[in-house]
């Protein structure tokens, strides 16, 4: 270890002092009050496109990943099953990031990383979700302060719209407890059924034998309420009906 570090020092004291001041420029502020377009942003088209792509790409990279084939197999959770939305929200966080140092330089960026530890700290959501969606509302108002409102008014929307999606069919947790003893799997096999016939879609399943109970996850159909399939979970027959327990996202 200590090797390494007399190796690091040398390697230092190597380099060309106008390699440090080109890394210190990085950081180094411009003078005075920052260039900001204003509200004539909205008639820079070329920006507004380019930062849209960006944001496009940033989602369909972070759906890649979040809704990889492979991720259903291990979805045992409420928490599980909501990642895949987390993981799109926070690669939209890093692009609104990437695009406003872009314009403003990395002092933008260190600023940007201390907000977000103030969030993280100082702020109790309950979720990931819920501090993805803190993280965007913060960094739409810093982008209008800045002086780029056309670029806020467009993470804003890009952001209204990504949310609309997600909870058009939000996950959801059914605990069916107190199952018939000795009628476990068969109970599973019914509330499935009742299940996969409003149209939900089943991502994980539980069963505890020696506890007499099953955990379902699955999302909600878009035309179904969910009032309406507890009812109809309800309505089981007796041989096969437990009590119920619902958590939604």
């Amino acid at each position: 270890m200590f090797r390494a570090l007399i190796v690091f020092l040398g390697l230092l004291l190597l380099v060309p002092q106008g390699a440090f001041a080109q890394a210190q420029g990085l950081f180094d502020g411009p003078r005075g009050q920052l260039a900001a377009a204003g509200w004539a942003g909205f008639r820079d088209l070329h920006f507004l496109a380019d930062s849209l792509g960006a944001l496009l790409l940033a989602t369909v990279l972070g759906a890649l990943i979040g809704y990889h084939p492979m991720t259903t197999r291990t979805v045992d959770t409420l928490r599980e099953a909501d990642l895949p939305k987390v993981y799109i929200l926070y690669a939209f966080v890093g692009a609104v990031i990437g695009v406003t140092v872009r314009e403003f330089g990395m002092v933008i960026g260190v600023v940007v990383f201390g907000i977000g530890g103030l969030i993280r700290f100082r702020t109790d959501t309950g979720s990931a979700r819920d501090t993805g969606r803190l993280i965007i509302v913060t960094l739409s108002g810093l982008i209008a302060g800045l002086g780029l409102p056309h670029f806020a008014v467009v993470t804003t929307a890009f952001a209204f719209v990504l949310i609309f999606l997600f909870d058009q069919r939000p996950y959801c947790r059914v605990k069916v407890s107190e199952l018939p003893q000795g009628r476990v799997a068969e109970s599973a096999a019914a509330y499935r059924a009742i299940l996969e016939q409003k149209g939900c879609k089943i991502v994980g399943e539980r069963k505890s034998f020696n506890k007499d109970r099953v955990e379902f996850v699955f999302r909600l159909p878009r035309a179904s309420a969910r009032d309406q399939i507890h009812t109809d979970l309800c309505a089981i027959a007796p041989e096969f009906r437990g009590e119920i327990d619902w958590e939604v996202e």
